[in-house]
């Protein structure tokens, strides 16, 4: 068996996937129109995913907004910055404490 011969043999290399030579008029508007439709069908599909993933972002940040507004309004009306505690911490890297 020739290199060829088996090369041809290869399933997609089957009559019914080969172009033929003669490919008229009508055989190239439809791959044309078919092309133009897939690509449409992509760009709808990415757009209905864009959207569908910048509502969830919005819906979390609305989420985690609403459920911070508290502790928002608690460092309005306390400021951080009034009494600060200042400490060293001396420790043997095992979690004890030794003076």
């Amino acid at each position: 068996m020739h290199p060829n011969e088996r090369q041809s043999k290869a399933p997609w290399n089957a009559a019914a996937f080969q172009a033929s030579a003669g490919n008229g008029l009508l055989a190239r508007v439809l791959t044309a129109v078919a092309s133009i439709v897939i690509l449409m069908v992509a760009f709808i599909l990415s757009f209905v995913i864009f959207a569908a993933v910048t509502g969830i972002a919005l819906l979390a940040g609305g989420y985690i907004w609403w459920r911070t507004r508290a502790l928002r309004r608690d460092l309005q009306e306390h400021p951080p910055g009034g009494r600060v505690i200042e400490g060293q911490v001396i420790s043997d890297g095992a979690g004890r404490r030794t003076e």
